[in-house]
């Protein structure tokens, strides 16, 4: 039954849970802008798409704000309630740690398995919006921006250069503009002293209005020979460029679908059982390759051995182990036996080539080389493909514990914030803050850690998933019982104490050396 008890833990928790969960979203959502901020600038983006963008990026960092939120919230739970004397009138009372820990930890287990299920059903759909939208943002062309004494090649096969710009920033002066748009080098340049840039009301297209300019057109076949230069000069001439190319455009986004971070878990295990059986099939894939480029004699299918006159006889009670006598075979897998007659390979010199004729000699090299060439490219495409599913099974794997590991992270620093509250019995944000963040950065590291030596195939990837949380376990055990017997670890009287008995212990030896001397 629900004590009040619980309720009051449960009420002391939430607050700070909710604030420093916003919190730990906003800086992780920071931290993104200003991982791709240079991406993004000059880039014409409008409100709209970047409050897209913020929503997409702050939904898919949900899962790692969580665990951070709730060590934060329970070390400044627990420590508010020591530093008021809270938890010494509850012990007082007969009420043990681990059962004034008992409903925040159930009330933790109703949250990590609500992440969970964020993770696995609300996650790869913001992965798909906010990545699909990224690529988008990263790959788009920068708005048409020109500058003073300096070329612009924004425009797709033009290169304009404008010598100065007035206050109003349309007019301009000392315009030079190469046209390239028929891939023939600079055969087309117009020279204008004056003129203005005026946008269409449909914002598709940009006109440069002209004036006193000229015209020059190389190789134009009118009449003249090639390479041949004509000149025209114009008083006003309106020049329109057009701006389609530069607008912002999306991408289908059903082609990151594929993706491994577009997947839920039941997705994630069917392409891993999917990779499995492709893997499964390339060894027999590889014998099919071979197999056209082995060719052997039907007649000599059998051992020569048999078709001798005269059998070789012999006493050999082990019917595997050839007969001395008979003659060495070469096993070719599910194929045939070739057989090499020895004795007729002695009078050679024991060399192939020498067997053959003079006039089929370079023939038979050159067929061998060509083969042997054709069979390395296979094998090599066929260990690529393996190396390639491996990889992907790998990241299919390790995105698959990650929304398990994620998930147990919340219920893990909870058992390592608890205790740390109890024991350092302080509130607020000041040591809470910083020890929160050193137990965050030591989790964070080794899970990014077991994650790269997953998917670098040096560990299993369920071991390097899990391996942030197997160090830290028997920490938080520790810390529990450290706890529950009140120790003074994390409290600066104890180590005043500690330095105050090393230093007079010190002290009283240099004295009686003193005195002895």
């Amino acid at each position: 039954m629900i004590k009040k008890l619980d309720i009051l833990i449960i009420r002391s928790f939430i607050g700070p849970f909710l604030v420093t969960f916003f919190v730990s979203l906003f800086v992780l959502v920071m931290q993104f802008f200003w991982l791709y901020m240079d991406e993004m600038i000059g880039k014409g983006l409008n409100i709209w798409m970047l409050v897209q963008l913020l929503v997409y990026m702050s939904t898919t960092l949900v899962p790692l704000a969580l665990p951070l939120s709730v060590l934060l919230s329970s070390i400044m739970t627990f420590g508010n309630m020591g530093e008021n004397f809270e938890l010494v009138a509850i012990k007082s009372s007969g009420i043990s740690l681990l059962r004034f820990m008992r409903p925040l930890f159930l009330f933790i287990t109703v949250i990590a398995f609500g992440a969970f299920l964020f993770s696995d059903n609300v996650i790869p759909v913001a992965n798909l919006k906010a990545l699909s939208l990224l690529y988008d943002v990263r790959n788009a062309k920068p708005t048409f921006n020109i500058r003073a004494d300096q070329f612009n090649n924004e425009m797709p096969g033009y290169s304009i250069r404008v010598g100065s710009k007035d206050e109003d920033g349309n007019t301009i002066h000392d315009i030079i503009i190469y046209d390239h748009t028929d891939m023939s080098g600079n055969n087309k340049v117009i020279i204008a002293k004056k003129g203005e840039m005026i946008s269409s009301p449909d914002k598709q297209s940009l006109v440069f209005k002209l004036t006193d300019g000229w015209r020059y057109e190389e190789g134009m076949d009118h009449g003249m020979h090639d390479g041949a230069q004509t000149r025209m000069h114009f008083e006003r001439w309106n020049k329109v460029f057009d701006l389609s190319s530069l607008k912002f455009t999306r991408n289908n986004e059903d082609l990151f679908k594929g993706a491994y971070q577009m997947m839920n878990a039941a997705q994630l295990m069917a392409n891993l059982d999917s990779l499995d059986h492709s893997r499964a099939r390339l060894p027999g894939a590889l014998t099919g390759f071979i197999l056209p480029y082995i060719s052997w004699d039907d007649q000599a299918k059998e051992p020569v051995a048999k078709k001798q006159q005269t059998p070789v006889k012999t006493n050999n009670p082990n019917p595997a182990t050839p007969p001395p006598g008979a003659l060495p075979t070469i096993p070719v897998p599910s194929i045939a036996k070739l057989t090499i007659n020895s004795k007729s390979m002695g009078k050679y010199d024991s060399s192939f080539l020498q067997m053959i004729p003079d006039s089929c000699r370079p023939m038979a090299v050159q067929t061998t080389t060509n083969n042997i060439r054709n069979l390395k490219s296979l094998i090599d495409m066929n260990a690529l493909e393996k190396k390639l599913n491996i990889e992907n099974y790998l990241k299919f794997a390790v995105e698959l514990h990650r929304k398990f590991t994620l998930s147990f992270a919340c219920i893990l620093l909870f058992l390592i914030g608890a205790p740390l509250g109890a024991i350092i019995r302080k509130g607020g944000l000041g040591m809470p803050l910083v020890i929160a963040v050193i137990f965050f950065m030591a989790f964070h590291i080794l899970n990014i850690t077991g994650e790269k030596l997953a998917k670098a195939g040096s560990v299993a990837p369920w071991m390097g998933m899990w391996m942030s949380t197997a160090i830290l376990m028997p920490l938080a055990v520790w810390l529990i019982a450290s706890a529950r017997n009140d120790s003074q670890i994390f409290i600066k009287e104890f180590y005043r104490r500690i330095w105050n008995f090393i230093f007079k212990l010190f002290t009283a030896k240099r004295d009686t050396v003193d005195i002895d001397q």
